[in-house]
């Protein structure tokens, strides 16, 4: 790839066809396999990737720097200090320049051979559509962070009904649009689903087979977070009672026959009870 790729990609951003957006802390030996699976998977498209370092203190940021010129569909990111996942995936979709968003781990265990089955099935599905989410099988964590997972994922689900199995799973593609509606808090990212359903779209879901990481260990714990994990269902929860039906919108034609500029697009009523 050359310089005028760049050029093309900075003239048609809106043109992308995904921007993936990959949060990584301490992942100096797993980037490089995965970008180079990323790069595989998506072929033919046009894309760009935006890995966000989370306050790394191996060479992470020297790993990217030095793939990155040699791959001009990189764009490296970093935080100063460490602010957790679902910021670092907020860092990307801030900068991405894609119209949707496909979201990936940065230690190998998802597999980005999913990504374009995750696009194709968000574009399937219609503009009423916002989220194609993985949900794993076959998980390879440990029997602590699995059983966790599947206890935190069957009490959400019976509160929030979202209907995902699994909504931890860091494979994902949305639309920006929507993305960029979302409210944000540390989190975030695991409750997606609810969220957009919040907004009235509608959520897809794709079954993606789980590996094992390469190199290194989990850098985000369980315990750490699940009296967290707690407070934010329920400010989840009070989030969807709070926002009970959304507005059909449609323009109001002047006397002049034109109607008002902006995004009139309508949004589905739906009820969040």
């Amino acid at each position: 790839m050359t310089r005028s790729y760049m050029e093309m990609l900075a003239e048609n951003a809106g043109d992308l066809d995904v921007s993936v957006v990959v949060p990584a802390k301490n992942e100096a030996e797993n980037l490089p396999i995965l970008l180079d699976e990323i790069s595989a998977a998506l072929e033919g498209r046009a894309f760009e990737v935006l890995v966000i370092d989370d306050g790394s203190t191996d060479e992470t940021a020297a790993v990217l720097r030095n793939y990155a010129s040699r791959n001009p569909w990189l764009r490296p990111f970093s935080h100063q200090s460490s602010c957790g996942q679902s910021c670092a995936v907020r860092t990307g979709l801030l900068n991405a320049r894609g119209q949707v968003v496909a979201t990936i781990d940065g230690d190998g265990e998802n597999n980005p051979a999913y990504i374009p089955q995750l696009l194709d099935a968000l574009s399937a599905a219609g503009p009423a559509t916002a989220l194609a989410a993985g949900q794993r099988v076959g998980r390879k964590a440990s029997l602590a962070k699995r059983l966790a997972s599947k206890m935190a994922n069957r009490i959400r689900g019976g509160i929030l009904k979202d209907n995902t199995r699994d909504s931890g799973c860091g494979l994902k593609a949305l639309r920006r649009d929507v993305f960029l509606q979302l409210p944000y808090f540390d989190s975030w990212h695991r409750f997606l689903p609810a969220l957009v359903i919040r907004e009235g779209y509608g959520v897809v879901h794709i079954d993606v087979a789980d590996r094992n990481r390469r190199f290194g260990t989990s850098k985000y714990g369980i315990f750490d977070r699940a009296l967290i994990g707690v407070l934010d269902l329920v400010g989840v929860w009070w989030l969807r009672r709070r926002r009970r039906n959304l507005p059909v919108v449609h323009p109001i034609m002047t006397s002049g026959g034109s109607a008002p500029t902006g995004d009139t697009k309508p949004a589905e009523s739906v009820s969040t009870q």
